[in-house]
């Protein structure tokens, strides 16, 4: 990981060079992770933020707060890590300013990622800097990954499976939906340990599975992003569970989605479902090397139109460090797919806001197609308890 992180800083060095950018400055969470090989639990929501300040011809330096500066210099490839307290003269800003020094020339950054409290001090303290946006830099790094990002993401699969299964097996006719949550994070979390050590770099990863479990049940279906209550569920109940926000491993994120029904189904509920899986596998059977995003999407709208459905849902959003990469799979998205991108595939039908039909995996593009990276039954799924 931390070796890897150390190439792409020297790529990326390359390129701001080949651009012009003499200074770039970093500030979310999964950049951060993807050339300094570090994050951390308490940032810039709490008003503290952290930085990787990358210069082409220039050793990286990270800006982090006190009270994780030992977590950080244990995470990190970077030699130069700088800390700032809250209060004194050693705050934030007195930080950044000595890092940048009195000309910083042309400043690249996240844009979208940029806090709000650092934009207004450069707006205060700096407004005769222009910040120009590197993002789609990083962005285009990160569309292709390594065999070595691919190989955790099959182990993110594989603790999304166990997941899925664990959530499958909680359900019956009188269990409230927190328990479904409980059984999720437990499996999830006991299946992600086995596959982290007590050493190096590995040591400081978390395998607790976390975030509030998005989970919908009977006529709560069509409220896509509900989350688990103390609702109890109901003979013919679908039952809906979204890992979108819970399925990751070392910060790489997958897309992972099933529909089950308590004991019975429902002829309408059945149609439903069905046409929802049926348009992602005509999706995921479009997907290969060559073909451009928005034709994955067109497959499965296809399907949508032969059954009589329409959907405001896109069909699938690249997927890794962070929850939303490019491309995405949805119309007007011309970008060409190449071996190494790795997809959330999404099926998703809402019906007069009672019904839904749900179901989600990730992929990664191969050279002559694709290979799931989940992997759970993708069938009208009855629980017979």
């Amino acid at each position: 990981m931390l070796d890897q992180a150390r190439q792409r800083t020297k790529e990326f060095q390359a390129r701001l060079k080949d651009i012009g950018i003499d200074t770039a400055i970093l500030t979310d969470e999964s950049s951060i992770a993807y050339f300094a090989g570090f994050w951390g639990y308490l940032s810039v929501e709490f008003g503290r933020p952290t930085f990787l300040i990358i210069r082409p011809d220039e050793a990286p330096i990270v800006i982090t707060p006190a009270m994780e500066s030992e977590m950080v210099a244990n995470m990190t490839w970077v030699d130069n890590v700088l800390t700032w307290e809250d209060a004194g003269a050693n705050r934030w800003e007195n930080v950044l300013a000595f890092a940048l020094g009195e000309n910083a020339g042309r400043i690249g950054i996240e844009a979208s990622a940029l806090p709000a409290i650092v934009r207004n001090w450069f707006d205060d303290q700096r407004p005769d800097e222009k910040l120009e946006d590197v993002s789609p830099v990083i962005g285009a790094m990160r569309t292709i990954k390594s065999p070595e990002e691919i190989a955790v993401m099959r182990q993110a699969g594989e603790i999304a499976e166990a997941m899925m299964q664990a959530a499958e097996n909680s359900l019956h006719a009188g269990a409230p939906e927190y328990e479904s949550a409980l059984a999720v994070i437990n499996a999830g979390t006991r299946k992600a340990a086995g596959f982290l050590t007590e050493k190096g770099w590995e040591s400081f990863i978390s395998p607790m599975i976390h975030n509030l479990q998005i989970m919908q049940s009977g006529a709560d279906t069509s409220m896509v992003h509900r989350r688990a209550s103390v609702k109890q569920l109901q003979v013919g109940d679908p039952v809906y569970f979204c890992f979108c926000n819970m399925a990751q491993f070392k910060l790489y994120k997958l897309g992972f989605d099933r529909m089950f029904f308590v004991k019975e189904i429902s002829g309408q509920a059945a149609e439903v479902q069905q046409a929802a899986i049926d348009a992602q596998q005509a999706a995921i059977a479009a997907i290969r090397p060559g073909v451009a995003a928005e034709s994955i999407a067109a497959a499965a709208d296809e399907v949508y139109r032969e059954r009589g459905y329409a959907t405001g849902y896109r069909t699938g959003r690249s997927i890794g460090m962070s929850y939303l990469e490019a491309p995405e799979l949805k119309a007007g998205d011309k970008t060409i797919l190449q071996p190494g991108m790795t997809f959330a595939v999404d099926g998703g039908i809402s019906v007069d806001g009672q019904l839904g039909g749900r179901i989600g995996d990730s992929i990664v593009v191969t050279e002559d197609g694709y290979d799931y990276l989940t992997n759970h039954p993708r069938t009208l799924l009855v629980v017979d308890r």
